[in-house]
Parts: structure tokens; sequence; C-alpha cells
């Protein structure tokens, strides 16, 4: 009997591939290759990433700059996303539950403390900024984090919260190499030390940062889950100071944040163990 599957999957496979448009297809492979690391790239480059033909990758340019994916960044015809990009990205993350249900939560957030507050996604090895709820004050403005913003997830507080379901095992798959790129003293060297921080917040049941990323700038993070059970996102404040002072703490920061938490994993119908218990014992669940 496993033969026959064998073949109805090799068919399917088969099927599926000849559905996939080679243009298409390449056009999206040049426009994931733009990052913020790497904001301007040009024919040349994009050709020997790709191994596709530069004829080919400069008639693709010129298409997706035609579109509004691509505009010129200099008059060495060299590109960088366009608006068209932003529009697309603005209506997926519009589209998205966490972010509809989240904004009021970090808006009350932000309210209560007096402080940027964001909802923070992982993507990978990077953690992704998707809604955010700007303070008042004017010292944020210097403050360039914005909705779309991309980090390092193991060398950010955000990060080991999202990271928190995490196995040993599944983390060394994550992060395959010996020696993990350190941005600051504060990153963990390696899977293991990682791992160790990532246990702690996930045991404390939220993160603070005092300055491990970014001089002068320190943050609460607490996780929020879904009706799996699984982290999908963060809450954060970001905290214009060194560190998190007793007088935050005090005022209950922490609680705060914790709280806004919990309140976005109640709106995305988030139960406890003994939560799921008791509906079930009902027939709910």
């Amino acid at each position: 009997m496993s033969e026959p599957l064998q073949q109805n999957e090799s068919d399917n496979a088969k099927a599926e591939a000849n559905y996939v448009v080679p243009g298409l297809e390449r056009g999206l492979r040049i426009l994931a290759e733009f990052s913020p690391r790497e904001p301007v790239l040009g024919a040349p480059e994009l050709s020997k990433r790709l191994g596709i033909p530069r004829t080919t990758v400069f008639r693709l340019l010129q298409t997706l700059e035609s579109l509004g994916f691509l505009e010129r960044a200099d008059k060495d015809r060299n590109y960088k996303l366009g608006i068209a990009v932003l529009r697309l990205g603005f209506e997926y993350l519009s589209s998205l539950e966490l972010t509809d249900l989240g904004l009021p939560v970090i808006e009350s957030l932000r309210d209560a403390t007096g402080f940027t507050t964001h909802i923070v996604i992982r993507d990978g090895r990077d953690v992704v900024f998707v809604a955010k709820a700007q303070s008042q004050s004017p010292v944020f403005s210097s403050i360039r984090v914005n909705v779309g913003t991309r980090l390092p997830a193991h060398a950010t507080t955000h990060g080991h919260v999202l990271m928190g379901d995490l196995s040993l095992k599944e983390l060394h798959a994550l992060y395959p190499e010996r020696v993990l790129n350190r941005m600051t003293s504060a990153t963990p060297e390696t899977v293991d030390a990682l791992y160790d921080v990532i246990r702690e917040d996930a045991l404390r049941g939220y993160g603070v940062s005092n300055s491990s990323f970014e001089r002068g700038i320190s943050v609460v993070t607490a996780p929020v889950r879904n009706e799996t059970q699984k982290i999908v996102a963060c809450i954060t404040v970001t905290v214009p100071r060194p560190e998190i002072d007793a007088a935050l703490i005090a005022d209950g920061l922490i609680d705060k944040v914790q709280r806004a938490a919990a309140e976005l994993s109640r709106r995305l119908n988030y139960r406890s163990d003994d939560e799921h218990t008791f509906m079930k014992a009902l027939g709910l669940k």
C-alpha cells in the first residue's frame, strides 16, 4: 500500500510545481533580498546571489519599479524597496487579529505608564514590531523603533521572551552555529547560555533589559499566548533610561506590563491549564 501512496505524493508535488510561475517567483525572490541591513542593491549583486542572468534581473527590476515595488536609490541603477511594498505590509498588519485586538491594550498601557509600548512577534531568528502606541513625551522622538522594525531575537529581551516555549533541542535547530553573534557584552555567546536566559525569563513570567541591546534604553516585556497556550507575541514598554530603577518597579511598571499581556492573551482566547480542565469538565472544551 505504501508504494501507491508515495507515487501519489510524488505526482501531487509535480502537479504543484507545474503551477509555479517562474517570472513571478524570481521577482519575489528579488524583493526578499532587500533588508534593513542591505536596503540598497543593484542588478550585478542580485544576479550573483540568485543565479539569474543579469539581463533577466534588469528586466525584473524595471518591472518591479514600474509597479512601485522598487525605487531608484541613486544614479548607478541601484534600487531600494518602494511604497507598494509598504502598502502591502500595512494591509497585512491591519488584517492580523493580533494587532486589531492588541492596539487598544497597548494604548491603555501607554496611557497608564507614559512610555511608548509595542506588540512584537518572532519571525524565525528575528523579532518584528507589528504595533506601536507612541508616547507623547519629547524624549521618545529620538527612539527609532517603528512598525516593521526587525531585531535579532537572540540579542534582545523581546526575543528571549518570545522563545520561551522552545526546548533546548529546538533552540539548537534554530541556531546551529557554535558561537552566536554578539551585539553587546550582554548578548549570550552560546545557545546553551541563551537557553538559560530564556528559561529564567520564562519562569519569572517577564523579561527586563537594562540597556542590554541599546545604550540608555531599557524595556520590560511579557509574553502573550493564544488559545493553543503557545507564545505568539509579547507586549513591551520602552523606557528611555539606562535601567529599570526601584521607583518604576514600586510604581507597578512590571505588573502593568504583565496585566496588559494577560488581557491580550484573554482576547486571543487563551486559558490556563486549570481553566482548560474546568471547561473540559463542563463539556465546553
